[in-house]
């Protein structure tokens, strides 16, 4: 069961993305002026770049900066507790 939540954790939010940008890639466009800081945010932020590709398009406001900002902080957590998880299990690399 843990594993399967981790899996989900990890690849969940990066299958949304991707499927996403094969649905709507204009809106994807629109959001990023060049497609490599899509590609990093889909690897490293995966919530945040969701988040912002969401708002975006609206233009950018006060509540849409902080959704984007609590997505940041979902996807430290999401890294911060496998981390925690790593060194609770002993494992240290």
């Amino acid at each position: 069961m843990c594993c399967l939540l981790a899996i989900a954790a990890f690849f969940g939010p990066r299958a949304l993305g991707l499927v996403w940008w094969l649905l709507d890639p204009v809106r994807w466009g629109t959001a990023f002026p060049t497609a490599i800081f899509g590609i990093l945010g889909w690897l490293f932020l995966p919530w945040a770049t969701a988040a912002y590709v969401f708002t975006y398009t609206n233009g950018m406001d006060f509540l849409d900066w902080g959704l984007v900002i609590v997505a940041i902080f979902v996807d430290f957590a999401s890294y911060g507790g496998s981390a925690y998880r790593r060194k609770d299990l002993g494992w240290n690399y």
